[in-house]
């Protein structure tokens, strides 16, 4: 079994061809402004909107991972349509993109079943995971993915596969979130704030004190696992939908950020 696309032509284009237009585009507004930092690092928060709203920012975090020769990710991402409680793992053996399938990373799905009792609870068609696939695929095309999906579950359990994974050698961790959803752009931003300050700082209780971000649960775990691991927290970008679509009455926000 392939995990299909559910939302290419949607949230990122169907033709490989013009996604890579997004990505060359982003890189030449940002290396004409910008250097990247050099900074390794084996996990980074990224947000998951339509690549016309949010690619530039996630775009950021993946030429970082581009630097950091690891063979195998776990996408941790929110449910947005399906409720349940626990966190879903997907056992499909690869996943399409416009760039071609990436590889199940098996080992690492059998250690995951195994210490944690990871089962499949739903069917994995969720857009928060799958906008990342292009960018994985793009920037480090011989990578094997592990795809999980959280429903209501607990940071603590999160955290210590965050743990587990960062441990291993060459395995890193992409947490993807949204932050704050349709206020205006002052109170969106005010808000993010709250969401950036914390981790920035590896605060989370300041994460309960504001912060709207759908995969606030996620968030929350890749914090607690920094502070366990004694990773330094880097803000990549922050930005909202206004940037792009130029409507500052109902913007959704969003950010990158790295830790080394």
């Amino acid at each position: 079994m392939i995990r299909e696309m559910s939302v290419s032509g949607l949230f990122y284009p169907d033709e490989s061809d013009e996604i890579q237009r997004y990505f060359e585009h982003f890189n030449k507004i940002y290396d004409a402004k910008l250097s990247l930092p050099d900074i390794k690092s084996k996990a980074v928060i990224v947000p998951h909107a339509g690549y016309v709203y949010s690619g530039f920012t996630a775009n950021i975090a993946y030429k970082i991972l581009k630097n950091s020769d690891i063979e195998n990710f776990i996408v941790i991402g929110p449910s947005h349509k399906v409720g349940f409680r626990g966190i879903s793992l997907c056992e499909d053996e690869g996943y399409d993109t416009p760039f071609g399938e990436i590889q199940n990373a098996q080992e690492i799905v059998n250690e995951l079943k195994q210490m944690f009792n990871l089962k499949t609870l739903i069917t994995h068609a969720e857009h928060s995971t799958e906008v990342q696939f292009p960018f994985i695929k793009y920037y480090l095309p011989h990578a094997k993915i592990v795809e999980l999906i959280y429903g209501d579950a607990e940071p603590e359990v999160i955290s210590e596969i965050i743990d587990f994974v960062l441990n291993q050698k060459n395995c890193g961790v992409i947490i993807s979130t949204d932050l704050s959803h349709f206020y205006n752009l002052e109170d969106a931003n005010k808000l993010d704030n709250i969401c950036l300050n914390a981790i920035s700082s590896l605060d989370t209780d300041m994460l309960d004190n504001g912060c709207e971000a759908c995969g606030k649960l996620g968030v929350k775990a890749m914090l607690m696992s920094a502070k366990k691991l004694n990773l330094t927290p880097h803000l990549l970008d922050y930005r909202t939908s206004a940037d792009a679509s130029h409507d500052n009455a109902r913007v959704v926000g969003y950010v990158s950020a790295c830790f080394s």
